[in-house]
């Protein structure tokens, strides 16, 4: 059976961020994830997240100006400071976290952008980014988004994402798999994932096309579920959905699931 994570910045809004962590572990979780964690000091994360006896399994680096619209800055060009500034501040949270796994997000490139040169500053910072997690026992993620929920994003395929990964050539370096994401852009769900599993290094989950618990919509969750078994996938899976109404009350599919 996978080792499931609730996605606190979607999941238990009912009550705020630092509330998340006792609600998670009450609905009997393990391990969680979160988007960004910057908000609060390292120590207020560190301490929510020991008083739930949670493991924190991954979040962002910082992606730049998110409330104006920026998704992400590792393939922007010009931005190459800041972005090394914000690996380092992310080792930081991961140090006091425990953190294993650190997600770059790539960007929004602009009209009319050469992809190529993008695709060049992606692959430098990522190698950086990689050498750094290497040195902290960390491990780089990268995941391709579906264009309709964030359009001209960078990265949008599992193909791409996997010949990005191989041009760096870093071992730490991962791909993280969003069924949601993936089915939404390419579908073929079970073939992509016995393809690539043996370099993906998370996993996220939500139903299609409406993003919530996987119990419902076109993707076949509990046919996945046990191919990750059978494949013997040992990483978390992330439940990445937006509740149909209080998070608790859909937490049934973990059941009727398996």
């Amino acid at each position: 059976m996978p080792k499931f994570a609730a996605n606190l910045t979607l999941m238990f809004n009912e009550v705020p961020f630092p509330q998340r962590f006792a609600a998670a572990a009450q609905a009997g979780f393990a391990g969680v994830e979160f988007l960004f964690p910057y908000d609060h000091a390292p120590a207020d994360v560190a301490h929510w997240l020991g008083a739930s006896g949670l493991q924190s399994v991954l979040f962002n680096l910082p992606p730049g100006d998110w409330a104006g619209g920026e998704r992400g800055i590792a393939s922007l060009p010009g931005r190459e400071d800041e972005f090394r500034r914000g690996v380092a501040r992310a080792l930081d949270y991961a140090a006091a976290l425990g953190t294993p796994c650190l997600h770059a997000m790539a960007g929004v490139l602009p009209a009319g952008a050469d992809r190529a040169h993008h695709r060049a500053v992606y692959v430098a910072n990522l190698r950086h980014a990689a050498a750094a997690l290497a040195r902290a026992g960390r491990t780089l993620l990268i995941e391709p988004i579906n264009p309709r929920d964030m359009p001209g994003y960078f990265l949008n395929t599992q193909a791409e994402a996997h010949a990005i990964r191989a041009e760096v050539g870093a071992p730490n370096l991962k791909v993280q798999m969003d069924f949601y994401h993936a089915q939404i852009v390419e579908g073929d769900l079970a073939a992509k994932f016995r393809r690539y599993h043996e370099h993906v290094g998370h996993i996220q989950i939500a139903s299609v096309p409406d993003r919530h618990e996987p119990d419902e919509g076109e993707i076949d969750y509990r046919t996945l579920f046990r191919l990750f078994d059978e494949l013997g996938y040992a990483g978390w899976v992330g439940c990445e959905y937006r509740p149909r109404g209080r998070t608790e009350d859909g937490l049934g599919w973990i059941k009727t699931l398996f």
